[in-house]
């Protein structure tokens, strides 16, 4: 009965840390998944105030000044769902071509919402309050610490 008490004392700490550990690594690969996202659409949409550098920018004049920042990153997350493009092969078909970079926003592990705290490109890394005006970077909203005592909202 002792070695049996002894064994269940280690397992426990144990099986209470890998759940967490479990949604560290989703929130990890949720946040990687969506940042990928974002640079991907400013590759595709540069710009720099009304200098268009980018590809689908240059290709599709007036619907990248309404869906990008003065930077060239989205102006909101649900952007990233879809652009429809407009000019060149889109043009001839009868059917819109569409831009996906995202299937769907992805659910924030920690606090189960697809509603996450965004990074306008001008502000400072410790900001609490989105700019409005563009999606530089994405955190999540849990105000929890990690295993490594670090903060989610930092990562």
């Amino acid at each position: 009965m002792a070695i049996l008490a002894v064994l269940a004392s280690a397992v426990l700490p144990l099986a209470k840390h890998t759940g967490k550990r479990t949604q560290e690594l989703e929130l990890r690969q949720k946040l990687r998944e969506m940042r990928m996202a974002i640079d991907e659409f400013r590759r595709d949409w540069a710009r720099d105030a009304d200098l268009m550098t980018g590809p689908l920018c240059v290709k599709n004049k007036m619907s990248c000044k309404e869906i990008t920042g003065v930077t060239g990153y989205p102006k909101t997350l649900k952007v990233l769902l879809g652009v429809e493009l407009s000019g060149g092969e889109a043009a001839t078909r009868e059917t819109k071509a569409v831009r996906r970079y995202l299937r769907r926003i992805p659910l924030d592990p920690l606090i189960g919402t697809d509603e996450w705290a965004l990074r306008c490109y001008q502000d400072p890394p410790e900001t609490r309050e989105w700019c409005r005006e563009d999606v530089f970077d994405i955190y999540s909203k849990s105000d929890d610490e990690a295993l490594d005592k670090s903060k989610y909202r930092d990562w």
